[in-house]
């Protein structure tokens, strides 16, 4: 994908805004839009049509989690990459923003370097996922039962060999990691990773977390090869 990505900012807080803006701008990367509650970034994301949203989770009236549910129902043809804005690392609303579509999640205290990093990365249709904090977030929030879980997959689609990267892989392994461990190349990796996104029809590899938990393919709580990471 070429080009600087275009990015609409969320957020009730005009500093927190014009911050993120000046950040990005600096890096080259332009800022289409800003909103300072749910129901405006639903609305700049439909006028500007931007590659990725920066969206804080709890603003005043439409919060973050209903105006990611809206803007990824909706955005056509290609919804943007929302990256979820937090003060709290293990927040049920970023757990449940993730289950509806968000490609990962940031505090806000996050250093200008990561902010601009985070940007392009999932811009590159890659997720954004902190491996540790991710899975005690899930771990935490996912339901203990999976007759709950808002997210129905069907991981009957899935081969012996992509069950076994998608449990892995919501982990927290690295595709280098996964290709040590089966003895594979990387580009093997990445296609085992492909078509499980695509067997479920899932955006990332942070939907796919979320569904290996929600489906009891890995039980919250449970030990896993990556814990020590």
């Amino acid at each position: 994908m070429t080009g600087s990505p275009r990015v609409v900012i969320a957020d009730d807080q005009a500093l927190v805004r014009t911050g993120f803006r000046l950040i990005l701008a600096a890096d080259g990367i332009e800022v289409v839009g800003e909103a300072a509650d749910g129901e405006e970034a639903v609305t700049a994301v439909r006028r500007a049509r931007p590659d990725v949203v920066l969206m804080d989770i709890r603003m005043p009236g439409t919060d973050g989690l209903e105006a990611t549910r809206r803007i990824l129902a909706t955005a056509a043809p290609e919804p943007p990459r929302i990256i979820i804005l937090t003060t709290y690392d293990l927040d049920q609303y970023v757990y449940a923003a993730l289950s509806a579509g968000a490609s990962g999640f940031l505090l806000k205290d996050v250093t200008p370097e990561h902010l601009v990093a985070a940007v392009r990365l999932v811009r590159t249709g890659d997720a954004l996922l902190a491996p540790v904090i991710t899975r005690r977030l899930i771990e935490r929030f996912a339901p203990r039962d999976s007759r709950a879980s808002a997210v129905q997959r069907d991981l009957a689609v899935l081969t012996p060999r992509e069950r076994e990267v998608l449990q892995l892989l919501a982990r927290g392994l690295s595709n280098a990691e996964l290709a040590e461990r089966f003895r594979l190349s990387e580009a093997t990796v990445k296609t085992h990773v492909a078509r499980i996104l695509s067997k479920l029809r899932l955006r990332d590899r942070a939907q796919a977390v979320v569904v290996a938990y929600e489906t009891g393919l890995i039980t919250p709580g449970s030990a896993g090869p990556a814990d020590s990471c």
